[in-house]
């Protein structure tokens, strides 16, 4: 049986079914690294493997009452998230056939043509989030989405770490998603950024 904070888990899922928070964070804070190394074999982003975790634990709580104790804890824990993690890969499938669909529309119909958009209200809101990026991760940004370089054709043309060039690409396209939130759909239509 394992122990966490010097006491049996079988005691604390007992304590969690009659309502004691405490017996929840201390498993929450047991298992929370394991399942999100876990996750991340499945949806290989961080980000995502931690807010699958985080959501299957807000579930978890929530349904604390009707938990029935166990001696299988662990293995509920990781089939539980395993589940949840190829729920995700499904649904993101499913969004990249429905893009797919879109695109393929997009290419047949006029009213979906980028270049109708090119001198439009549209180009100078994605300028004016584009300039509001620090100055490297606009350069990066910029060679990567607008001039087409791989990233580790930038890496190599700026002289550093391809790392680098994901973690600056990342970071500006988490800050175009706020700036232009009410175009987020027709951006990821036309390839500029991912949903």
């Amino acid at each position: 049986m394992q122990v966490i904070d010097g006491v049996e888990e079988r005691v604390l899922v007992n304590r969690l079914i009659q309502g004691d928070q405490l017996a929840f964070e201390k498993l929450f804070r047991f298992y929370y690294p394991g399942l999100v190394v876990y996750a991340r074999q499945f949806v290989v982003d961080a980000e995502k493997a931690e807010e699958i975790v985080q959501d299957f634990f807000v579930r978890f709580w929530e349904r604390h009452p009707s938990l029935k104790p166990s001696d299988s804890l662990k293995s509920y824990l990781f089939s539980s998230v395993k589940n949840s993690s190829l729920n995700v890969l499904k649904r993101l499938k499913i969004e990249e056939r429905y893009l797919r669909d879109i695109q393929k529309l997009s290419d047949d119909h006029l009213l979906y043509d980028p270049d109708l958009y090119i001198a439009s209200e549209l180009q100078g809101k994605i300028q004016k989030a584009i300039d509001t990026l620090p100055d490297r991760c606009r350069e990066i940004f910029i060679l990567s989405r607008i001039n087409g370089l791989k990233n580790d054709e930038i890496a190599s043309q700026l002289n550093i770490s391809k790392r680098t060039v994901e973690t600056q690409i990342s970071k500006a396209l988490k800050t175009l998603k706020v700036e232009l939130k009410e175009y987020i759909g027709f951006l990821a239509l036309l390839g500029f950024i991912n949903l």
